[in-house]
């Protein structure tokens, strides 16, 4: 939880922001501490600077195991009902994901990993719909200028939820997905992980997928404060970030790697 108080005592975190690039030291510090190389990706969108961060650890020369979350918070509460034009707090949508990729940082034994662990934090996913912005944006950029394919790539976004029922995001590839709502099970996690689909998003796994990467969106949409004001700090569960992560380490340190068929 101590990673999403740090995020929300920016105040909201929109893309070209200042509390967005304090965030993004932040995260670039945090990773740096616990020993990742770390890398910036800024990118020009509309009138704003945006930027992607990435920490990277583990066999240099073996394949990616992509691991991401988005970090900005949206320009405008536009589903709040009395103060629309007010910028989003993003507790659970920004700042859950990301405390999540830093405690696994902290946490992960690399030794038992069979590649190279990229923790990806995405810019400017969050503003779809307000004026000329389009959704995804920092995360397709990623896509389209990286060299090396990852293997591929797991989401974690707004799984803070305290009230936390992660569904099959309908999308996501289906054996990778199954893989890890099984390793879920595995935890006792069956009450949040629930092994039926429900929703499709667009997030930041889409640009992977339509690149033919097998990729994963681990959300719980079932979030009545999304993009309001409401989405605050008090809104998140230690429990439910601690459910993501353990999932997410077990997986990684058990190899990384998942049944192809």
């Amino acid at each position: 939880m101590q990673h999403v108080r740090d995020q929300m005592a920016f105040g909201p975190r929109p893309t070209g922001s200042e509390a967005s690039f304090q965030t993004g030291e932040y995260i670039l510090q945090t990773l740096s501490g616990y020993g990742w190389a770390t890398e910036s990706q800024p990118f020009d969108y509309l009138d704003v600077t945006g930027r992607n961060l990435v920490g990277k650890a583990g066999q240099a020369d073996g394949p990616i195991f992509l691991i991401g979350a988005h970090y900005d918070t949206r320009i405008f509460a536009d589903e709040d009902p009395d103060a629309p034009e007010e910028p989003v707090p993003g507790a659970n949508d920004g700042a859950s994901g990301v405390a999540v990729l830093l405690e696994l940082a902290r946490v992960l034994d690399l030794s038992a990993v069979q590649g190279e662990v990229w923790l990806v934090f995405f810019d400017a996913e969050d503003n779809g719909r307000i004026g000329e912005w389009d959704w995804i944006v920092g995360s397709t950029i990623f896509a389209e200028q990286m060299e090396t394919p990852p293997e591929y790539v797991i989401i974690a976004d707004m799984i803070g939820d305290a009230d936390q029922n992660i569904y099959y995001e309908r999308t996501s590839d289906v054996l990778l997905r199954e893989h890890l709502w099984e390793i879920a099970a595995s935890l006792g996690y069956e009450e949040y992980f629930i092994p039926q689909p429900k929703y499709a998003i667009l997030d930041d796994h889409t640009p992977f997928l339509n690149m033919g990467i097998p990729a994963v969106d681990i959300i719980d949409f079932d979030y009545p404060y999304w993009h309001t004001l409401e989405d605050t700090t008090d809104k998140v569960s230690a429990a439910s970030l601690q459910r993501v992560g353990r999932v997410l380490e077990v997986f990684l340190e058990a190899g990384g790697t998942y049944p192809a068929d």
